[in-house]
């Protein structure tokens, strides 16, 4: 198992960079927790799930997820506390890091 840690910068960018210097093509995230500063999730709409709604978030939040690492590329589903006790959650594109911190436990399969 390998730890990917984020202390500054973007989140998915920097878990894809990490996971191609330690050779891990496929592999499952296992965990995912930390804190951001903003955020981009998608959901699919009710009446369609062929497609996405793609929602920026200029919120700092509390973060946990999992997901995979496929032919290198990163995919996360995540669910995000932001304030007033809401979560918002779904296929996470983008996460800035610069408050808080990052890190992702993540198994080569």
């Amino acid at each position: 198992m390998f730890v990917f840690e984020v202390n500054d910068g973007e989140l998915m960018e920097s878990l894809a960079e990490q996971a191609k210097e330690h050779g891990v093509t496929n592999g499952a995230i296992v965990s995912l927790i930390g804190g951001v500063d903003r955020f981009t999730v998608s959901t699919m709409p009710a009446d369609d799930a062929t497609k996405d709604v793609i929602t920026d978030y200029e919120l700092p939040a509390e973060m946990h997820g999992s997901g995979e690492i496929k032919d290198g590329t990163v995919h996360v589903h995540a669910t995000m506390a932001v304030a007033g006790d809401r979560a918002v959650s779904g296929h996470l594109h983008r996460a800035h890091i610069g408050t808080w911190f990052a890190r992702a436990y993540v198994t080569p399969v």
